[in-house]
């Protein structure tokens, strides 16, 4: 019988490599974002709270609103918009002159 995880398909995906194992800094842990600016989302595989789905990585999308310690992002998928929970420790603020 087939796996069905969260993280089917995704495990060499999300794998990190042996230089960027251990914590992670703490400007970006302690980052805060306001509502309407730009994030991208960069999935940190060692810590599962607060994760997204890996369909969903290095979209860049609009912070609505801060709940808790997660943000509530806002993605445009297919004409649609759609809304993801995600921790701080998957987000990278956007910067337009070098993309991601």
């Amino acid at each position: 019988m087939k796996s069905k995880g969260f993280r089917r398909r995704s495990r060499q995906v999300l794998k990190k490599k042996p230089r960027e194992r251990g914590m992670q800094p703490l400007g970006r842990l302690l980052y805060k974002y306001n509502s309407g600016e730009k994030v991208v989302i960069k999935i940190d595989s060692s810590i599962h709270g607060g994760m997204p789905h890996s369909d969903i990585k290095e979209k860049v999308c609009v912070v609505t609103e801060q709940r808790g310690r997660a943000y509530i992002l806002a993605v445009v998928e297919e004409n649609k918009i759609r809304e993801l929970i995600v921790r701080p420790e998957h987000l990278v603020p956007y910067t337009d002159a070098g993309g991601a």
